[in-house]
Order: structure tokens, then C-alpha cells, then sequence
């Protein structure tokens, strides 16, 4: 083989070997992927995907897997409806950066009081209001579950490649365009999976329990019918 081939091919590899290693997340291979495509669902219909298991993992053991703590809001509607959230902004899960939510599993109850014990309330554009809760409110939610996680990658993902890595969907839901591109939702019923495919901007995953998936998607069905 020429001697400038075989110069020019580890001089690639070494550039190869550099990226790999000032990548965050790209370093070191992960001996237990967290791959957002890889989903088991167990006998009891209890999905696990990115180390976590709907309506069995704790928040405390999420803020452990991920190594962050998030930011804990509780959001009201004007209905009035609670939530209890947990943002993680920035993570880096097998090379992957992505955001992810987390919805507490919270009582209304206990919702309607940690509102009233709001340490301060911001007006959302969309009319709802997030709610920064007290230290030890957060303290006491790290024992709760979550049976809904949404999953933001960085990266834009192209069709082929959603039916590549998740197969064919069960089902195809799309929403009137707009400025804000057309939206298809890829429906995975056995897999408590909705991917919203973006053709303007980032791709929404959101993983639920099987059972809940035609609660889900509803909505999405009554809009695409008007």
C-alpha cells in the first residue's frame, strides 16, 4: 500500500479518536446503554427505557441514574389541573444529549397544598402558571413515581430513521401545519410510545404506560378530525 495512503488513513483515525474522546458522552462506551428505541415492557405492562421504569422508579432514583437533580415545578391550569414536573435541561445518556420531563405521580390533594405553599408563581404565555415550590416539598416528592416521561433529543431525526430504530407505527397522527412545521405522531401502542416527528423543529418522545396510550392520543385524534 502507498506509504501517503496509509499516513493519510491513521491521520483520520486519529481525528476519528480525538472527537470521540472531547465529545461529551462519546468517550467511553456504555456498558448499559440508555437508548431511547430500547424498550421492554414487563409481564404487569410497566415500560423500562433510558434505565427507568414508568409507575416504578422514584424520583430519587432517577436524579441518582442521571447524576442531576432537575428542576421540580408544579404547574396550574386555570381548570384548575396540577402537575408536578421534573426538567432535566441538559443530559447526556450513551452519547445522546437530549432534555427530559418527568411527571410525578402526586395527589391532588397534596398538589392543591404545595400551590398554597408556592414560594413563587410565574404566568406562563400560555395562561397556565408554574409554581416554585418549597425546599421541603421538593424533599418529600423524591419518593414519587412517574408513569409519564418526555424525551427531547438534540438531533433532528429523519422518518427512516424513526421507522429504522421503532419499526412501523401503529398508527400515524398528523396535525394541521402551521408556522411551526407539520407534526406527525408515530403511535406504538404496545410500547406506550408517541413520537412527534417535527419537520421544523425538535422531535418529542413521550413514553407511557400501554394502557394510557388511547387516553393519550384523544386529543390528537379530535383535532385531526376537525
Amino acid at each position: 500500500m502507498d506509504r501517503k495512503l496509509i499516513l493519510g488513513l491513521l491521520s483520520l483515525i486519529l481525528v476519528a479518536l480525538a472527537i470521540a474522546i472531547l465529545i461529551p458522552g462519546g468517550g467511553t462506551p456504555d456498558p448499559d446503554p440508555k437508548l431511547p428505541w430500547d424498550i421492554r415492557v414487563d409481564a404487569e405492562g410497566h415500560p423500562s427505557v433510558l434505565g427507568l421504569t414508568l409507575g416504578r422508579s422514584t424520583l430519587r432514583e432517577a436524579q441518582a441514574l442521571l447524576r442531576e437533580e432537575g428542576e421540580v415545578s408544579l404547574f396550574a391550569s386555570s381548570d384548575p389541573h396540577y402537575s408536578v414536573e421534573v426538567y432535566f435541561e441538559r443530559l447526556y445518556l450513551s452519547g445522546i444529549r437530549a432534555a427530559l420531563v418527568l411527571k410525578l405521580d402526586v395527589g391532588r390533594e397534596s398538589m392543591e397544598a404545595m400551590f398554597r405553599r408556592g414560594a413563587r408563581i410565574e404566568r406562563m404565555d400560555s395562561g397556565s402558571r408554574k409554581v416554585t415550590l418549597r425546599s421541603a416539598d421538593i424533599d418529600q416528592l423524591a419518593g414519587a413515581t412517574f408513569r409519564h416521561m418526555t424525551y427531547i433529543p438534540s438531533a433532528n431525526l429523519e422518518p427512516d430513521m424513526i421507522r429504522g430504530r421503532f419499526g412501523e407505527p401503529d398508527r400515524l397522527i398528523t396535525e394541521a401545519g402551521g408556522d411551526e412545521g407539520v407534526i406527525t405522531h408515530w403511535i406504538y401502542f404496545a410500547k406506550g410510545l408517541d413520537i412527534a416527528h417535527n419537520t421544523q423543529g425538535r422531535e418529542v418522545f413521550q413514553y407511557v404506560m400501554p394502557t394510557q396510550m388511547e387516553q393519550l392520543i384523544a386529543p390528537l385524534e379530535a383535532a385531526a378530525a376537525e
